[in-house]
């Protein structure tokens, strides 16, 4: 188990299954990399194959603030 805590971030977010971004855009990227193998790393110990990320939504995905709200 890991904890995080501290002060929220001020920033908008985007989040979707695994990944946080600050746009659409972002998220759409950290999919293909993930996908493809890149920039994630690797589970040292662990010979499965990583888990494939669903499919993403139709619809454009919008950043919240640190309280939820749909910002834009």
């Amino acid at each position: 188990m890991v904890v995080l805590g501290g002060m929220p971030f001020e920033d908008d977010l985007v989040m979707w299954w695994n990944f946080v971004g600050r746009s659409h855009e972002e998220i759409v990227r950290a999919c293909e990399d993930w996908m493809a193998g890149r920039r994630f790393g690797h589970v040292g110990g662990c010979s499965a194959d990583p888990l494939p990320a669903p499919a993403l939504p139709t619809v454009r995905l919008e950043a919240r603030d640190r309280h939820g709200r749909i910002v834009g």
